[in-house]
């Protein structure tokens, strides 16, 4: 198995990092690409559900709750997304409005709450870094889910052009717990205008993992460990959703790489 997947185009739905991964423990990842008409069922088993609408439109079912109209960007690069929660121990059905592909963030769950949505309007949108690393950070399951998920954290970056995030270089694996909390991530990339690409970095500093990775159009990346900050090339924007969870609890306290701290106060 590999950390970093190269997109492979898939009509209905795709596996991406299964149950089984070998990296991941809380964490699986999927895809779903629909024609107008066309619909979906799942159950979530013992994972939560996030189905975030990457581009198009369609309506949710879980349960005797029913969403419909949902989503309408014709890129992940046409403002702040949706997405519904659907809990662990639960079904649901999506039907497409509009060619519309979702992403499908599943983390594993013990206790099940109730679905909801999460529209544009309820995103919380950050501006972070400086220099050459200024991205925009959209909290789509951030805060706002405290006590109404089990473990997920998710959203969304986008880098513009020539810009570098999670960056400064940071991680999450728990070396230095409880400092430091030890968080499995996923991350699915788009690129805008899509012949164009990005650099995911990826090392840890006992040089067990001293890799980068070009990102194109549709890749995806496992994380269990190590720093990972991604650069968009010259000209081109990357967009990246990104999910978490992990043993100790929704708290987000990213670990700095010492050496690149400095960053801070350049």
């Amino acid at each position: 198995m590999t950390r970093f997947k190269k997109a492979v185009e898939a009509k209905g739905y795709q596996d991406i990092f299964g149950e089984d991964n070998e990296y991941l423990n809380f964490l699986a990842f999927g895809k779903i690409d629909l024609h107008e008409g066309e619909s979906f069922h799942n159950e979530t088993g013992g994972y939560e559900h996030a189905l975030v609408l990457l581009t198009g439109t369609a309506s949710v079912k879980s349960g005797e709750r029913q969403w419909d109209n949902l989503g309408g960007r014709k890129t992940v690069f046409d403002g702040k997304g949706t997405a519904v929660y659907i809990p662990c121990q639960s079904d649901y059905e999506i039907t497409a409005q509009s060619d519309v592909q979702i992403a499908v963030c599943k983390v594993k769950a013990e206790e099940k709450f109730e679905p909801f949505v999460v529209t544009p309007e309820e995103v919380v949108e950050h501006q972070r870094g400086q220099q050459q690393w200024q991205r925009s950070v959209y909290d789509m399951i951030a805060d706002n889910g405290e006590g109404k998920v089990h473990r997920i954290v998710m959203g969304e970056t986008i880098n513009k052009p020539g810009q570098m995030s999670g960056y400064p270089p940071h991680k999450h694996d728990g070396e230095h717990y409880p400092e430091e909390p030890n968080l499995e991530e996923v991350y699915y990339y788009q690129v805008n205008p899509e012949q164009g690409f990005g650099v995911q970095y990826h090392y840890t500093k006992d040089g067990s993992v001293d890799e980068a990775h070009i990102i194109r159009q549709g890749d995806s990346f496992a994380i269990d460990k190590g720093y990972h900050p991604v650069g968009a090339a010259g000209g081109y924007e990357v967009y990246y959703l990104w999910f978490m969870a992990g043993e100790t609890g929704r708290k987000l306290n990213p670990y700095e790489d010492p050496d690149h701290k400095w960053l801070n106060q350049a």
